[in-house]
């Protein structure tokens, strides 16, 4: 199956920015999602931003403004570059794919059907 794979996790202060890149591997569809999710410590997951095959991107109330999510389909890739960051933003981030043609960015974790392993940022104060 697919294969998700996150990097540039890491330590930021308060206002600093970091990007998170996931890199999917194996039989990609075409018709492939791309986002990112979050679950800070003893909260639940949230979803965080998505971006379609053809661009069309969505973002939580939290990242509007201050994140923008891209993709480099010749290299599989999507990058979330996060500016103005927050102690608030110290969560695992979860890379996740979804293989559908529909043009609507879905937000509910369970319709999503893969997943990378995770990278930790955390922003301090």
């Amino acid at each position: 199956q697919v294969q998700l794979a996150e990097s540039g996790g890491g330590l930021a202060q308060a206002g600093g920015s970091l990007r998170v890149s996931c890199t999917a591997s194996g039989r990609t569809p075409s018709n492939f999602h791309m986002g990112w999710f979050r679950q800070p410590p003893g909260k639940e997951r949230e979803f965080v931003a998505a971006i379609t095959w053809n661009g069309i991107t969505r973002y939580a109330d939290s990242a509007q403004g201050r994140f923008t999510i891209s993709r480099d389909n010749a290299k599989n890739t999507v990058y979330l570059q996060m500016n103005s960051l927050k102690p608030e933003d110290t969560a695992v981030y979860y890379c996740a794919g979804r293989a559908t043609y529909a043009t609507i960015i879905q937000t509910t974790q369970r319709l999503y059907d893969y997943w990378g392993q995770g990278t930790q940022v955390t922003v301090s104060s």
